[in-house]
């Protein structure tokens, strides 16, 4: 047989730059430092809250939505959070973490030919996402700031080519804060800016919240939620995971108007049809201590300063870190040789000789894309982050 059975849908599309690095990481045993999620255990009490849930023989298909008292607990929570009210009825669905809930989003509301408007860096199942529904990605790039050295200082939100981009044919704009990989979030004045360019279109909005409980320096979350105007067309996506450090239960939600989660719905219940039962019950018990998420960013804070003040006085060039758990560094400046790598062949370098994996930023852009910075994962227990400083001061100094 010549022809091949089956014609891939991504012809071009290689394994995920998180999977190659952790893979990576383990067979040069290094720290992994690359791919996000915590090596340290969650709340004992939420554990408990599972367990009872279990034995308590709750282990059958919950309602399609999510149960009522965890869909309860999420309106609440926004609402003390943001001062938006969203009806757990018919507002607000459980999702199979955050990944789901950003596939569903595309499912629902694109149509093949229809524009998409992504902002690069991206998360890298956006794109996909976009493919499958058979829209056309849109993309604009940050713009990397550099410094007097030419080293890269931070990245800011594109605003021309984001008004460039945004049209009458838009039909969706997926925004994300704070943001992975950069580390960068908004602020109030950009969503008014996000709501001027919307205004004259139709175009809805997709926005990733994962990181919403992880913002610093005193600064809060400016939630799509909070803005009157632009809550009315957009698909608000969390993840419990990021919140309370089990990456792996892959539990998520999304709140939206009625008429937008209407759709949501349709296909999200052919989708995953619903989200894991015990793991919801445990989930609904432990948001009667909220200050379980509104202590998290003290908590990561001190972790990305315990981070930042170990890589401070190195020849790494540190980008501002104002939310997510990822500390972004421009590496050009190491007065070594493979300063002049590429960022991929650079991570790949660092975990095999350095025993330290990262991820390069060029991972999350669609085309070409290399600035030499690359990101670390902070959300590691002290003593894994002072084992990896001491190995990376050795090439940084």
């Amino acid at each position: 047989m010549t022809q091949k059975l089956l014609q891939s849908k991504f012809p071009e599309m290689e394994t995920t730059i998180f999977t190659v690095m952790s893979a990576l990481a383990r067979e040069h045993n290094a720290i992994n430092l690359g791919q996000g999620f915590p090596d340290f255990s969650c709340d004992p009490q939420l554990l408990d809250g599972v367990e009872k849930a279990m034995r308590g023989d709750q282990n059958q298909y919950p309602p399609m939505t999510g149960i009522p008292e965890l869909r309860n607990k999420i309106s609440a929570k926004i609402q003390d959070l943001y001062g938006k009210y969203y009806s757990s009825d018919d507002e607000i669905t459980v999702t199979a973490g955050a990944t789901q809930a950003i596939l569903t989003v595309v499912l629902a509301t694109v149509r093949p030919g229809e524009e998409v408007v992504v902002i690069e860096p991206v998360y890298d199942s956006y794109l996909p996402a976009i493919h499958l529904a058979g829209g056309k990605a849109i993309s604009v790039k940050m713009i990397p700031q550099r410094n007097t050295l030419g080293l890269v200082a931070k990245y800011v939100l594109p605003w021309d080519d984001l008004a460039k981009a945004i049209n009458p044919k838009t039909r969706l704009i997926m925004i994300n804060s704070p943001h992975n990989p950069t580390g960068m979030v908004w602020e109030s004045e950009d969503l008014e800016r996000l709501a001027d360019l919307v205004r004259p279109t139709n175009a809805l909005i997709c926005s990733d919240e994962v990181y919403e409980h992880m913002v610093f320096d005193n600064e809060h979350h400016q939630s799509i939620s909070r803005h009157p105007e632009l809550c009315q067309r957009s698909f608000v996506i969390s993840s419990f995971g990021k919140t309370f450090h089990v990456t792996g239960w892959k539990v998520g939600y999304v709140a939206a108007p009625k008429e937008l989660m209407a759709e949501f719905r349709k296909v999200h219940q052919f989708n995953v049809f619903t989200v894991n039962t015990p793991m919801q019950y445990g989930l609904a018990t432990y948001l009667n201590y909220p200050n379980a998420y509104k202590e998290l960013p003290a908590f990561y804070q001190e972790k990305r300063d315990f981070f930042k003040a170990g890589l401070i006085d190195t020849r790494f060039s540190l980008l501002p870190s104002k939310g997510t758990y990822f500390q972004c560094v421009d590496y050009s400046n190491l007065r070594i040789p493979e300063a002049k790598f590429n960022e991929v062949d650079f991570c790949q370098w660092l975990t095999k000789e350095i025993k330290v994996a990262a991820i390069p930023v060029s991972a999350f852009y669609s085309s070409a894309t290399n600035s030499n910075v690359i990101r670390f994962c902070y959300a590691k227990k002290e003593e894994t982050l002072k084992t990896a400083l001491n190995r990376l001061r050795t090439i940084a100094s």
